[in-house]
């Protein structure tokens, strides 16, 4: 028969015999840790002598002091500080402020899509959100108009394992694009198709002023091509499409991280990407 107490009775540490071991964690940059009372996950991106910050993957930041009640790879830890040496600056972020995954293999891409109007668009999505896409297995597509979203769903109609979210400009109380999106959802195919929208007239608008370097959008008269008139006001060629295409390489040129963009526009990415890569 197996004696727990040894052959000394008050040998230290026979209260611990049979319990499992909880192992000590230094709370290193970039680790990923869960809080055990409420779920709440995050990386490390700073640590004090007594307290640890986490930041989850839509940039929310939380303090908690450090200690026990952490699970790291769904195991209890008791995280302390790390040792001077060992602490470094965060590394690696992709340009959405997500952490660059360790597992870089190309996915296959998932049957769900998500659709934007045009090409500036895409490549703006792209830019920012390019390396998380790649991650998921997510497709970005343009339709050259909201108004081609029908030829799309004739052709490819979606279903439960096929859905679509679609990026569209301007999509206000009253405008043209609201009706449209309201006619879609109405339609045979709605319960498999989510619309979310920023209220600027163009994707040009959601880079904001401070990256543009600027006070303000200029505002331009009603009669007026957008694209044309914001060429105008900053002095840039306008004569032809290909002018207008260098206007939106040096406005896209401005944009390197999520910092660069509009919050309306952000926020409706992050939904779409939630909604195509959502278990069916």
């Amino acid at each position: 028969m197996d004696d727990r107490y040894g052959s000394d009775v008050l040998a230290a540490g026979w209260r611990q015999q049979g319990r499992p071991k909880i192992s000590r964690v230094p709370a290193e940059i970039d680790l990923v840790v869960e809080v055990a009372d409420d779920g709440y996950c995050g990386a490390v991106t700073k640590t004090t002598a007594r307290e640890v910050e986490l930041e989850d993957r839509l940039g929310r930041r939380r303090l908690f002091a450090l200690g026990h009640g952490f699970l790291v790879d769904g195991k209890p830890v008791e995280l302390v500080a790390p040792a001077a040496a060992a602490t470094r600056q965060p590394t690696r972020r992709t340009a959405s402020g997500s952490f660059v995954a360790q597992d870089q293999r190309a996915r296959t891409a998932l049957p769900s899509r998500i659709l934007v109007e045009g090409r500036h668009d895409a490549e703006l999505v792209e830019k920012v959100w390019g390396a998380d896409l790649r991650a998921e297995g997510v497709v970005v597509e343009y339709l050259q108009g909201i108004d081609l979203l029908e030829d799309v769903l004739r052709d490819t109609p979606p279903n439960a394992t096929t859905r679509y979210g679609i990026l569209v400009d301007h999509l206000v109380p009253g405008s043209k694009e609201t009706r449209i999106v309201e006619q879609f959802m109405r339609g045979p195919h709605g319960k498999y198709l989510k619309f979310v929208g920023h209220p600027y007239i163009d994707v040009w608008q959601t880079v904001t002023p401070k990256a543009m370097g600027i006070a303000a959008w200029p505002q331009i008269p009603r009669g007026i091509e957008f694209k044309v008139g914001i060429c105008q006001a900053f002095g840039w060629p306008h004569a032809d499409q290909a002018d207008i295409a260098a206007a939106w390489q040096r406005i896209l040129s401005r944009v390197t991280t999520f910092r660069d963009l509009e919050p309306s526009l952000l926020g409706r990415v992050e939904e779409l990407i939630d909604y195509v890569t959502a278990p069916q």
